[in-house]
């Protein structure tokens, strides 16, 4: 079959393949590094400390101190703990692996401090301890998924994950685990029964909420289209949406007429444009369309 698409329109895709596979520049990674911090911090001081919601890493081990250790607050022992995790950092790792966890790590210290100073981390701010619960994990989650989608991380925890990867043959994800259940359990011996089962519910929820959040940061649609015009739907990606498709040949089980398939990885609005355009110029075409979170190739970021 004839190509439907002119050299130009290559050409003009290919540029809008390299702009969005390619990663953040300095300053927007930057920003969105510390807009991740900053969530997570406020969610420490306004929801977490209050309730003495320790569902692990450096966070729930400053909020137990902080109880064992009432003259100091949460943000010292989390400068404590993570200067210990950085010095160790420094010690095991290569510098540059772990610069940017070293930023993070005393980033989001500072930013606990200065909340600590603008916010009453005694009292919770809605007086319900489940709402409490759900920000406390909303927030953090939603601040590890715009960090993670970049390619950094919170530090912390972090920092010992990459210590244990690099020097034992621990499987990191279960070692990090045990700790957090261990958090949990001296969280419920020190605070009761009640706010232990709330940490367990927060330490799985958080875990879910996480991938989800991720999952819907990267999710993309992969459509498919059978119908009267292929042609026409094929222009339609290249030069409308910007984007590209698989052309492959096929013919139908039951009639055995030959057709086009028409195959190609769009964003949830483009699907929708696709997906009206298709039906406008044949009312008859065959389309599914099927979310995916896992896209690794060009025109894409290269974290997917």
């Amino acid at each position: 079959m004839e190509r439907v698409v002119s050299p130009e329109d290559i050409e003009r895709g290919e540029r809008m393949e390299r702009r969005r596979s390619a990663e953040p520049g300095f300053w927007r990674f930057f920003a969105e590094l510390n807009a991740g911090l900053i969530l997570t911090a406020f969610a420490i001081v306004a929801f977490k400390t209050p309730n003495h919601f320790a569902f692990g890493g450096t966070s729930g081990v400053s909020v137990i101190l902080s109880t064992l250790v009432p003259t100091l607050p949460v943000g010292v022992f989390m400068w404590i703990l993570n200067i210990i995790l950085v010095v160790l950092g420094f010690i095991f790792l290569e510098r540059r692996a772990i610069l940017w966890s070293v930023f993070a790590s005393f980033a989001l210290s500072a930013y606990v401090s200065l909340f600590e100073l603008c916010i009453p981390s005694t009292v919770s701010l809605t007086g319900d301890m489940w709402l409490d619960l759900c920000f406390a994990v909303i927030l953090p989650s939603l601040g590890s998924a715009i960090v993670f989608d970049i390619g950094a991380s919170t530090g912390g925890t972090d920092i010992l994950a990459m210590i244990l990867k690099r020097r034992t043959t621990l499987e990191i994800g279960r070692a990090l685990l045990y700790v957090d259940i261990g958090i949990v359990v001296i969280a419920a011996f020190l605070y009761g029964s009640r706010v232990g089962l709330y940490c367990v519910l927060g330490l799985f929820a958080k875990t879910l909420v996480v991938d989800k959040a991720i999952e819907s940061i990267h999710l993309r649609k992969v459509c498919t289209v059978i119908c009267k015009e292929p042609e026409r739907v094929e222009r339609f990606i290249v030069q409308k949406l910007n984007r590209t498709a698989t052309i492959s040949r096929a013919y139908g089980a039951f009639t055995g007429e030959c057709v086009t398939v028409i195959m190609s990885v769009l964003s949830r609005r483009e699907a929708v444009q696709l997906r009206r355009y298709a039906r406008e110029i044949d009312p008859g075409a065959f389309i599914t369309i099927v979310d995916s979170s896992e896209i690794v190739g060009k025109g894409f970021r290269g974290t997917n």
